[in-house]
């Protein structure tokens, strides 16, 4: 059991694309689901689903590469840890690299990117960042 499952999945994630394997298995919640959801729209991943391995719930994530194999993600990282939460408002959402990547938060609202947070007027936690 970990103690952050948030950081879990993201280095599952991370370790697939160092090790340039087509895709990853996560164990499922609806937060890390929400995640998935926000990486494909975005662009970062292939696509994801949820499937049933016996009686636990999995979310399988198939991982983009470009056609030179170079993967879509450069680099993924948590932000707000168990032990140092890390709340931004509307005004103080960080750019990533110059707005060339994304931050995921989770707000009032749901999960959305920093974008759209802030095109929304919301603030909220950061949970991760990735370009």
């Amino acid at each position: 059991m970990t103690s952050d499952p948030i950081a879990d999945m993201l280095t599952r994630v991370r370790n697939a694309i160092s090790a340039r394997h087509p895709k990853v298995d996560v164990p499922a919640s609806h937060l890390k689901t929400e995640i998935a959801r926000i990486l494909k729209e975005e662009g970062y991943i292939a696509n994801f689903k949820v499937a049933e391995e016996g009686v636990k719930k999995v979310i399988k994530i198939y991982l983009k590469y470009s056609p030179s194999n170079a993967p879509v993600i450069t680099r993924i990282e948590r932000v707000s840890r168990p032990g140092c939460r890390v709340y931004v408002g509307r005004d103080d959402i960080p750019r990533v690299q110059g707005g060339l990547g994304i931050n995921i938060l989770t707000t009032a609202r749901g999960v959305m990117t920093g974008r759209t947070a802030h095109r929304e007027g919301v603030g909220g936690e950061v949970l991760c960042q990735i370009w």
